[in-house]
């Protein structure tokens, strides 16, 4: 664009040299980019009038032009911004209180990685949590599976405490927080880093020529629950399964004959 402009100058400029003398063919445009040339073909002229750009000039954009490019030029580096903030957000080092202070904004907590040893998955018991991660609220029992949103400092293996939990049931009780319940945690594992399916993203300015088109995968992390803590549990039987609430049937009477 700029290399246009630059060009139109330039043959402005020298057509009003050269008619100060006579007007040349049209075989002469094609030599002025040299000052050689025009005191070739000009003898009489002064060499130091030909000497039109000393120093780098800028263009600036015309109305007549079209703003296409430019808006292209501007979106460009927007993206190249944004990228660049997203480098060094990558690249930043962390304490490890700005981690835990950060984790524990978002909802949950890294205790350490899986161990063989541990025996962390249970049987099923019915019991059920709310628990808020970052701005999402899951509904969970005891060994479900979920997808949050790509979570920070922590890898695969790794056993997670969620602290915001909003509600605790079971065939018993409810206990609602305010907001959150105290002395109340889900134990889960994060069982891996993936990406969702792919989203189009499509823009159009009608009679404008703009059209972009990007594509989104989120990253997300599956989390498996384990273990849900700060409601009392039901007694399993000797079969090893929970107690179920006795429910009262009504009795029938008896009518004399």
């Amino acid at each position: 664009m700029a290399y246009r402009r630059g060009i139109q100058l330039l043959s402005r400029r020298a057509t009003a040299l050269i008619s100060l003398k006579s007007t040349p063919p049209i075989s002469v445009f094609k030599t002025l980019t040299s000052n050689n040339h025009l005191t070739k073909l000009i003898p009489s002229l002064d060499r130091s009038q030909f000497t039109l750009w000393p120093q780098a000039c800028y263009f600036s954009s015309s109305k007549d032009d079209d703003g296409s490019e430019d808006n292209e030029e501007d979106e460009i580096e927007e993206i190249s911004d944004g990228e660049g903030n997203a480098t060094l957000e990558s690249t930043r080092e962390y304490s490890p209180e700005e981690k835990e202070a950060e984790a524990a904004a978002i909802g949950y907590k890294v205790v350490g990685p899986l161990q063989r040893s541990d025996r962390v998955f249970k049987q099923y018991e019915p019991l059920f949590a709310v628990v808020q991660i970052g701005s999402h609220q899951f509904k969970v029992s005891n060994g479900d599976c979920i997808f949050t949103e790509r979570l920070k400092f922590c890898e695969v293996n790794d056993k997670l405490i969620l602290n915001k939990v909003l509600l605790l049931g079971s065939a018993t009780q409810t206990i609602v927080g305010r907001p959150i319940v105290p002395h109340a945690a889900v134990c889960a594992v994060v069982e891996e880093h993936a990406l969702d399916a792919k989203v189009i993203i499509f823009k159009k300015k009608r009679r404008k020529n703009y059209r972009r088109t990007k594509g989104h995968r989120q990253e997300l992390t599956k989390l498996r629950i384990t273990d849900i803590q700060g409601i009392e549990k039901p007694e399993p039987n000797a079969e090893g399964k929970p107690l179920k609430l006795a429910t009262e049937k009504p009795e029938k009477l008896m009518l004399a004959a």
